[in-house]
């Protein structure tokens, strides 16, 4: 059996046919996760989108009140208006916080019809974002503590916010970042404005050569917590130099979403208390509950 949802989209409706019982299980996961931490469905005014690539946009949002807690770590689910071919909204990674000026930036890679369609987004429009969603990483305990945030590609996204958070906290935040080349690096005047920023690009055309696993700092220098998003790949060899340093370690998974509150379970990964659900477990998770070969 299905329920037809008639959804408003940039004025026009758009019929949805659900199952059922998907239906029912997704407001059963609203009901379970509204007691964790209580969820928004906003109408974000843009502020500016900025392009930082032929293939990465900046996207700065406000609203009228204050923006509601944050975790570093945590995303937003946003609907994607004037797009025909994008039926679900898009997990975005929140790539900042600004307090001051009452913010929200998000870092988008332009991989597809719904994301491109992000990008023309202009000054004055309006985006609808559920948020904040998942669970984000894990705060320092003392000022004396030394964390390095390791990003490949728009993987970079959540380390700012999280560098940010660990910096005012008082402990010491090191970045360690990796692209193919030079122009694929995103925000390195953000992140030099928090901590020290280690660079590693395959073609050499910035710091050192390689892959960020290859990266000097690592022999040189010695790290409480070590926490990661970007490619799998690039993941599980940070996630294997951590064990075998025996340095905790935290990755944040980019598994394919849709609903963004662990219902339609299209986001498992199997763990060993069992298979969870990235968007609503995740999307950070300790590398000793993941059942990766490391």
């Amino acid at each position: 059996m299905y329920l037809c949802i008639v959804e408003n989209v940039g004025g026009r409706n758009r019929k949805l046919r659900v199952p059922i019982i998907i239906y029912v299980h997704y407001i059963i996961s609203i009901l379970k996760i509204s007691n964790k931490m209580k969820k928004y469905v906003l109408d974000l005014k843009v502020v500016s989108v900025e392009a930082l690539s032929d293939k990465h946009v900046l996207i700065k949002l406000t609203d009228e009140k204050p923006l509601p807690e944050i975790l570093p770590g945590q995303f937003v689910e946003v609907r994607v208006d004037h797009s025909p071919t994008t039926m679900l909204r898009r997990p975005i990674s929140i790539n900042f916080v600004d307090r001051e000026n009452n913010q929200l930036w998000l870092l988008v890679a332009m991989v597809g019809d719904g994301t491109r369609q992000l990008g023309k987004l202009q000054a004055g429009d309006t985006l609808n974002c559920m948020l904040p969603l998942g669970n984000g990483f894990t705060m320092p305990t003392g000022k004396s503590q030394k964390y390095l945030l390791v990003g490949g590609g728009v993987g970079v996204a959540p380390l700012l916010y999280f560098g940010k958070l660990i910096k005012d906290f008082g402990a010491e935040v090191t970045f360690l970042l990796g692209a193919r080349k030079a122009t694929d690096l995103l925000e390195l005047d953000e992140f030099a404005k928090i901590g020290k920023v280690c660079i590693t690009t395959e073609d050499g055309s910035a710091g050192e050569v390689g892959f960020v696993t290859n990266h000097s700092v690592l022999e040189n220098e010695q790290f409480d917590m070590i926490s990661t998003c970007g490619p799998k790949p690039m993941m599980v060899s940070v996630a294997r130099f951590a064990k075998k340093a025996g340095v905790e370690c935290e990755v944040s998974l980019e598994n394919k979403m849709a609903c963004g509150v662990g219902a339609c379970l299209c986001c498992v990964e199997k763990t060993t208390e069992g298979n969870q659900c990235v968007c609503k477990d995740g999307p950070v998770i300790n590398i000793k509950k993941l059942t990766w070969e490391i």
